[in-house]
């Protein structure tokens, strides 16, 4: 029983992990996009929410990784 749920949640952390993952693939770029298209006078403001949006995302990837290194 105790490693049917543990492969249970690995499975969960690996199934949250992926949509943010699709969301940093597609999404992010088409923001920033929008963001400069908003702003044309500024045109770094493009980067700045590459680097904001992608930089956020890595305390949540390392905080995924440590919930499946305790489930190891």
């Amino acid at each position: 029983m105790n490693r049917v749920s543990t492969l249970f949640l690995k499975i969960a952390v690996i199934l949250i992990g992926i949509p943010i993952l699709a969301l940093c693939i597609f999404v992010v770029p088409k923001i920033a996009n929008y963001a400069a298209e908003l702003f044309p006078n500024m045109a770094y403001i493009q980067y700045l929410v590459f680097v904001f949006l992608y930089v956020t995302a890595i305390p949540f990837y390392f905080a995924l990784y440590q919930a499946f290194k305790l489930l190891s």
